[in-house]
């Protein structure tokens, strides 16, 4: 018997792992298989990406390499094309499909557990696709930090007023992350302007711009107005009820007619389902994710799973009929324990038990000491907001070794200033040896765009 978990991310890690744990007899026998399909070798804790743009948390401790912590299963680095459940098989390319020439894996399954996630959601906002940078990923977190203090390295040497003003500007569009992100980024570079010697922390511009008339509506009205008067108090330019129209020639352009020359453009404006949803044989809601019972199981296909981002799943605790519950990360780490009972109860014979949860709140980090929350009625903000905040996340970041090194970081970043390096150079490691290769001189500072004769790219926004 092969069970295929489609995705590694909360969802799949959690469900395979705890898989894992209860299928032990069966999997040293070889009576049952697990097999995880995921494009990247790890788990992207993704509360903690804001931590780590702002310097306070290695990358490599944001991510959890899924071969240590899943030793039963197999591991297949590689794409899921399509799933046909009718045919009980999914058609899988790995990094080695192009090099042999074999063409894609077919694997086979007896049961399916789809947990793709989600991807960015993007609109047709012209120049965005050009100019604009994603915060979804542990790639995207580092290079946007090392993008920040880029623009700051450019502006302090720059003789032109237009490059200053646009380097030193940061627009971030939306969503929850956007404001973390924002918020820890913010403060990292005001830190690290107390080392240039023609910038000051007054010189940098910070906007957010907001569609609805509220951020962070996952910690409450009350606490989302005190987060808006505490970026504010910032100087950070709160836009709300506003959209970007455009932002082409790196210029943001929006629906209130402001404009604002920039060369970082932070898109955070939610999420969409994983596109293999729509390579599938089973049944898709309006909105694109898989429509399932209550006990995760996917509607009308049996041996068939799903849960988190790329589930619609009823929500037995709200007052409202039809309600899903919401693609978030409480959800996810539950949902993945109950699905896995569910099939090893399946696999028993016994029936499978509903999934309900009332979501207890949220908690949110606006920088360094400061943060909000609303947990089980309980509303707190600045100094114990982020305590929480701190501590929630570290009981929840997956493995002993995650958490002991994070407690690690957090307590030595307490002893001793922060990181304030940009290592934009790692985007392109073999750069340097490419142009000494070739015979060329050292390419110009950070922000030159070279020629297109096969040199990197421009990584400055």
């Amino acid at each position: 018997m092969r069970i295929l978990v489609v995705g590694g991310g909360y969802v799949g890690m959690y469900t395979a792992l705890r898989l894992q744990r209860k299928l032990r007899q069966r999997l040293k026998s070889g009576e049952a298989e697990i097999v995880v399909v995921t494009p990247e070798p790890y788990m992207t804790y993704q509360p903690f990406l804001p931590e780590a743009a702002a310097g306070s948390i290695s990358p490599r401790h944001v991510v959890v390499p899924l071969r240590r912590v899943l030793k039963a299963c197999t591991i297949v680095i590689g794409e899921a094309e399509r799933v046909d459940h009718a045919k009980r098989t999914a058609t899988v390319t790995t990094l080695a499909t192009g090099e042999d020439g074999t063409g894609a894996l077919e694997i086979p399954y007896d049961e399916l557990v789809l947990a793709p996630g989600s991807v960015s959601r993007t609109l047709p906002v012209p120049g965005l696709a050009e100019f604009g940078i994603g915060f979804k990923t542990v790639e995207e977190a580092i290079g946007l930090r090392n993008h920040v203090i880029e623009q700051m390295d450019i502006a302090s040497a720059t003789r032109d007023p237009a490059i200053r003003d646009a380097a030193l500007t940061f627009v971030f569009v939306g969503g929850y992350a956007g404001v973390e992100a924002l918020a820890e980024l913010e403060d990292m570079a005001r830190y690290t302007s107390r080392y240039y010697h023609n910038i000051k922390p007054s010189d940098l511009r910070w906007i957010l711009v907001e569609a609805t008339g509220r951020i962070l509506p996952e910690v409450g009205e009350a606490m989302g107005r005190y987060a808006v008067r505490e970026l504010r108090g910032r100087n950070i330019d709160v836009r709300l009820d506003t959209r970007l129209d455009s932002c082409e020639g790196r210029v943001a352009v929006l629906s209130d007619g402001s404009r604002f020359p920039t060369r970082t453009l932070v898109w955070t404006a939610g999420v969409k389902p994983a596109p293999i949803l729509a390579a599938t044989d089973l049944p898709l809601t309006e909105r694109g994710r898989i429509r399932c019972t209550t006990t995760l199981s996917v509607d009308g296909a049996e041996h068939a799973w799903a849960a988190g981002d790329a589930a619609a799943v009823p929500d037995l605790t709200s007052s409202e009929p039809g309600t899903d519950t919401a693609p978030n990360a409480q959800h996810a780490v539950r949902q993945a324990k109950v699905l896995a009972d569910n099939i090893v109860a399946t696999l028993a014979g016994r029936p499978a038990e509903d999934y309900r949860h009332s979501y207890a709140g949220s908690v949110a980090s606006l920088g360094l000491h400061k943060g909000v929350a609303h947990v089980y009625g309980r509303k707190l903000k600045g100094y114990p907001a982020w305590l929480m905040h701190r501590v929630y996340h570290l009981s929840r970041v997956p493995t002993f070794n995650r958490k002991a090194r994070v407690l690690a970081e957090w307590t030595l970043a307490g002893l001793f200033k922060r990181e304030i390096v940009s290592l934009g150079s790692l985007e392109h490691p073999r750069a340097e040896f490419a142009l000494a290769a070739r015979g060329h001189a050292h390419p110009g500072p950070p922000g030159d765009t070279p020629p297109k004769d096969g040199r990197p790219p421009d990584t400055s926004g």
